[in-house]
């Protein structure tokens, strides 16, 4: 069994960040979906080997998706803006397929949401700012079983 804490779109707001701390210690990887590369610096060099950060479109430099496998999951990690999600996930999935992953996790809309399209669950945390209800994703994958949680941040 392998968990995830997944956010995005935290804009600068280290102090969201912080919040979920203790889940982001206790979690196998922890993932930002772009929009918070600023944030997510000394959370790179304290865990190294399980923090990965993807690009948003408001980030300088950084890698644009990534790919994973865990416990029988390939995974895709972007922030979205690239496949237009903001008009809907047709291009996201079409990309995840592309790339024979099963689960796409993706920022971009500050809007939290799980939907499974043509075989690939997309999940989105929704955003660390306050742009809306902040909330992040806890995932945990175990033996080819995915099971994404949203959870709203508290004030």
């Amino acid at each position: 069994m392998k968990t995830f804490a997944v956010f995005s779109d935290s804009h600068g707001r280290r102090s969201a960040v912080e919040k979920i701390r203790g889940v982001l210690e206790e979690s196998d990887y922890i993932l930002c979906l772009g929009d918070g590369a600023g944030e997510m610096r000394a959370l790179q060099r304290e865990f190294p080997e399980k923090t990965y950060v993807v690009k948003g479109n408001c980030d300088f430099g950084g890698e644009e998706e990534i790919i994973l496998e865990e416990e029988g999951v390939k995974l895709m990690i972007c922030h979205g803006h690239r496949y237009g999600v903001k008009g809907g996930i047709t291009r996201l999935v079409s990309r995840a397929q592309e790339l024979g992953c099963t689960l796409a996790l993706y920022g971009h809309t500050h809007r939290a949401g799980i939907q499974t399209v043509n075989g690939v669950t997309c999940v989105n945390p929704g955003a660390l700012s306050s742009y809306t209800e902040p909330s992040y994703c806890y995932l945990v994958i175990h033996n080819g079983k995915i099971t994404p949680t949203i959870v709203p941040l508290k004030a």
